[in-house]
């Protein structure tokens, strides 16, 4: 299995598609499209993705149509993402075999998070590689974090927070944006992050890496080593 999944976006609309892809290859993952029902049912067959991203409201043949046809031979991981919020649309979904839904509009961070949790749930590994920061390491497959060879404990959302900035060093995250990654699914006010992310610099002092995790005024914060 390949460490780095194949996402299949199935979305009509350019500029959503060219989103989505964006981000998930910022988080590593591998990406195809398809832009109609029929190509959507085609390219599964031949590309074998690892996951689905299935818009509802598509051209030649509606999403949920193109669920049954990839249920019929195939259990590969199905989130929907649809315009459409009634209720029954989404037992609809569910019941014909879909993983996930996602409402338009939509955060990319969001859909991001719900692709890495589902493929969790199916078995998978988003990557298997340890992540290295100078004397920080955070091994994906163990769900642990070490700092100069010592392990470092440290709460879900706080390794989530790690996480997510060591995937992407020296680059300025919001609140929102780490929010939406460590919390997916709370309604938590955005100072929150505040108390997780004091906490985790508090560890990471007590480690040996004082000032790691940099305040960016007015933007957000980022892991920096001078």
């Amino acid at each position: 299995m390949n460490a780095n999944p194949l996402v299949l976006i199935v979305e009509d609309e350019p500029d959503i598609a060219d989103l989505l892809e964006a981000y998930l290859r910022r988080e590593h993952f591998r990406t195809e499209r398809a832009a109609d029902g029929p190509g959507a049912v085609r390219l599964h067959h031949a590309a074998r993705p690892d996951l689905v991203l299935l818009d509802v409201n598509l051209p030649g043949i509606d999403g949920f149509e193109v669920l049954r046809k990839i249920r019929e031979t195939a259990q590969t991981p199905i989130i929907l993402v649809t315009a459409r919020a009634e209720d029954l649309d989404k037992l609809l979904g569910l019941k014909l075999g879909a993983d996930d839904y996602v409402v338009k509009p939509f955060s990319p961070l969001e859909v991001v998070a719900r692709v890495k949790a589902v493929l969790r749930r199916a078995g998978m590994q988003t990557s298997t590689r340890p992540l290295r920061f100078g004397e920080l390491e955070l091994d994906p497959v163990a769900v642990r974090v070490r700092v100069s060879g010592v392990r470092l404990d440290t709460t879900l959302t706080e390794y989530r927070i790690l996480e997510h900035l060591l995937r992407h060093p020296n680059r300025t995250f919001s609140r929102a944006e780490l929010l939406e990654v460590a919390l997916p699914d709370s309604d938590a006010l955005e100072r929150v992050m505040d108390t997780h992310l004091g906490n985790l610099r508090k560890k990471l002092e007590q480690a040996g890496m004082p000032q790691v995790i940099e305040t960016v005024r007015g933007v957000g914060f980022r892991l920096w080593l001078d």
